[in-house]
């Protein structure tokens, strides 16, 4: 029996599942979160129980939250593991090291790629290497595995991952399209295919993960073949605080008009844009849309930019493709906002995308959505990224030492 380790990290966010691969399931999740306080919300779940709720002092950063899960998961009542030893690998969702895509066991070189690409993803880069140092501090015998977001898209077609800029770009900077979200998108498209009982050859799927962060796939025959991400994660359509695809000039501009630094224009293109630069209140759609419903017209706008965003790119990627079989939304966002899902579908009949809007009115279950007649079917699949993550790194180790005997 194998027992991986799945941990997302965000910048003050800790959460962890632990898998029992032979059944592929997870026998504990939990997470912490305002990671950093003396105060922090921690809440996890085994299989078969009632949430258990704590408090702990993080001040120290992820060394604690990783002390207090490793508690947890060997307790003498509840425990889920007798040691520690048990644990056979621990997988990380990473997000960028350029070149280096493939699910890798983490060593220096692994680690000094991330911290290269650290200022194209600030927010995600810096936090993970942090705790990755802390887990080979604190389980030094356990092997960590980055399963990268990007490597999902790493056989995109060269042409659809190059920019219009010098070739020695590509090069001598690897400047290209890395797409994300990648084993959110692999998940999608093998429970797509499961639901519909089809082949992943030939089957052309548009999968739209649509949450805080957002991308969507072209997947062809079982492969990426477009996604609307980029060099990295600020790219494609407008998201909750990024700005998605931007005219680079737009940058200098604004700079030299409001006496704003390099450093504090890209602030605020993360941080300060999409939904809410859009709205002024909010990038959390569910909020956009009780605003919209009052009446507010840049809450109005916001949604409406968002939508005709994710359209476009629905339509771009069925041109790439030769045509579309299916339509999966995921996320956050793709899950539980039917009216978002509504907006985005309309006036897409001529690629065979119709809702029955009464199917439509399903949140966070596994369904399909269009009418039994739609030539297009459209689904909601709740995601799995952690499940992809535990699988890669499963094959990582055996791979690397051979399969463990139970």
């Amino acid at each position: 029996m194998f027992h991986i380790l799945v941990v997302n990290i965000g910048s003050t966010s800790f959460k962890f599942q632990l898998f029992d691969m032979d059944e592929e399931t997870a026998l504990i999740k939990g997470g912490i979160e305002r990671v950093g306080e003396e105060r922090s919300p921690m809440k996890y779940r085994l299989r078969s129980g009632n949430p258990v709720h704590l408090t702990l002092d993080t001040r120290s950063g992820f060394c604690s939250c990783i002390q207090k899960m490793v508690e947890v998961l060997h307790a003498r009542q509840n425990g889920v593991l007798k040691e520690v030893s048990d644990i056979d690998a621990v997988g990380f969702k990473a997000v960028h090291a350029g070149e280096i895509r493939a699910p890798s066991l983490i060593d220096e070189a692994v680690l000094s790629a991330m911290e290269e690409y650290a200022s194209v993803v600030p927010v995600h880069n810096p936090p993970y290497i942090d705790a990755i140092r802390q887990f080979q501090k604190t389980l030094p015998r356990v092997p960590l595995v980055a399963v990268f977001e990007s490597f999902f898209h790493q056989d995109i077609p060269e042409y659809a991952c190059l920019y219009g800029v010098p070739y020695v770009w590509r090069e001598e900077y690897q400047v290209k399209k890395y797409g994300f979200h990648g084993a959110s998108h692999r998940f999608i498209m093998e429970r797509t295919a499961q639901i519909l009982q089809k082949p992943l050859k030939p089957f052309k799927l548009v999968s739209c993960h649509l949450g805080g962060s957002s991308s969507l796939c072209a997947i062809k025959d079982g492969q990426s073949v477009d996604t609307s991400m980029g060099f990295s994660a600020q790219a494609g359509i407008s998201m909750s605080t990024r700005c998605g695809d931007l005219d680079p000039f737009v940058i200098p501009f604004v700079m030299s008009k409001a006496n704003l630094s390099f450093s504090q224009v890209m602030e605020i293109l993360a941080k300060k844009s999409g939904l809410l630069g859009i709205s002024g209140s909010s990038g959390d759609v569910y909020t956009l849309e009780g605003l919209s419903a009052k009446g507010n017209p840049r809450a109005e706008l916001a949604l409406e930019v968002f939508t005709y965003s994710v359209k476009k790119y629905i339509g771009a990627f069925a041109a790439a493709m030769g045509g579309i079989e299916a339509l999966a939304f995921a996320g956050g966002i793709g899950e539980n906002a039917p009216g978002v899902r509504s907006r985005i579908c309309r006036d897409l009949e001529f690629l065979g995308i119709v809702l029955d809007e009464g199917r439509n009115e399903v949140r966070g279950r596994e369904s399909i959505i269009s009418p039994e007649e739609a030539h297009v079917p459209v689904l909601v699949v709740p995601t799995n990224e952690e499940l992809i993550v535990a699988r890669e790194t499963l094959m990582v180790i055996t791979g690397q030492k051979g399969l463990k005997a139970d």
